[in-house]
């Protein structure tokens, strides 16, 4: 089988692509011959961070293809099943840009009739990370379906990116009413497609003012992308006991707290890392969002807000480099000829 691999850190050009045997499955696993692989920003940070956990690591935590093998001690899963993968690189040097991975079976999930394995490798990272950032609240719901967040506001910063998307996506097929903010025209269309019904461009006057215009009473949660710029404006708009939810630390590494401002709205603010969430909440959310798929509330492309770029198995270097340089919308492998 053909597979990317690096045996060192560094920008893109440490990616190669080589021919190995393809593992069998222990116990508890499956085999999944991978279609399609979805291209995130941990991939490329994973592998320019400095020291490698394994000797070999072929990157990847997303994607889709059919079960191929089946290990002993398996409920559930079957060979030729379509499936989806998250995390598949975690604590482990196997990922998903390969034909062939071997994964615990707690890290797939069947993919429903009518998705197509595009959609399944935009799952994982993106979909998996919204779910945890809109079931955390209190008053809110641990689990998403249809009416779970009936009555909600959720303000979703950087709407257009994929976990921003999936937030839109996930909260508006659970009832939630969505606020998005974004930079210029071209994501706001982007935001508007996956179903926002409020995008407020926060380089146009004065944000807060805009949306509290929507929201008078505050937002129930807010799915934050760069805490380091955006949380003074996230203390204004929160109503009380409500929660910002930071997935990640774009535009800065360092927060700085008001204890005062802060501690006054009895907000909580969560923090979300798909690696330490826990398996209950990783299959909460497998089950939920797979569930969303088959009920018609995620898809992808540019009508739903979620361009995608696709590029075949051998070129996964350039891959990399476009989802580092911040293309905008989903990167994918074709990893299968």
């Amino acid at each position: 089988m053909r597979a990317v691999v690096y045996t060192e850190g560094g920008d893109a050009s440490v990616l190669h692509l080589v021919k190995r045997e393809a593992a069998d499955p222990g116990r508890g696993e499956v085999r999944v011959r991978i279609e399609r692989a979805g291209v995130n920003p941990t991939d490329w940070k994973f592998r320019a961070g400095g020291e490698l956990a394994f000797p070999e690591i072929v990157p990847g935590q997303d994607g889709a293809g059919t079960i191929d093998a089946v290990g002993p001690e398996v409920d559930g899963l079957h060979v030729g099943d379509r499936v989806w993968t998250m995390l598949a690189q975690h604590q482990r040097p196997g990922g998903t840009a390969q034909e062939q991975v071997v994964l615990p079976a707690a890290n797939v999930t069947t993919l429903p009739d009518g998705a197509s394995y595009d959609v399944g490798a935009a799952l994982g990272v993106p979909a998996v990370t919204a779910h945890r950032a809109l079931t955390t609240s209190e008053g809110g719901p641990d689990r998403l379906y249809r009416g779970a967040m009936d009555g909600l506001t959720v303000l979703v910063a950087g709407g257009a990116g994929a976990v921003g998307n999936a937030a839109i996506q996930l909260a508006r097929w659970a009832g939630a009413t969505v606020i998005s903010t974004v930079s210029g025209d071209e994501k706001a269309a982007l935001a508007t497609a996956a179903g926002a019904q409020h995008v407020v461009n926060y380089r146009e006057g004065d944000t807060a003012a805009a949306i509290r215009k929507i929201a008078p009473e505050g937002v129930h949660i807010v799915v934050e992308v760069a805490p380091a710029q955006n949380l003074a404006l996230d203390l204004q708009v929160i109503r009380p006991r409500g929660t910002i939810a930071v997935y990640a630390n774009n535009g800065g590494d360092e927060v700085t707290l008001n204890v005062r401002e802060t501690f006054s709205t009895n907000a909580r603010i969560q923090w979300v890392l798909l690696y330490t969430v826990g398996q209950d909440a990783l299959r909460a959310a497998a089950d939920d969002v797979t569930a969303a798929v088959a009920d018609g509330g995620f898809a992808i492309g540019d009508e739903h807000g979620l361009p995608l770029h696709h590029y075949p198995l051998e070129h996964t270097a350039e891959a990399h480099s476009a989802v580092e340089d911040g293309a905008v919308g989903k990167v994918l492998l074709d990893v299968t000829d």
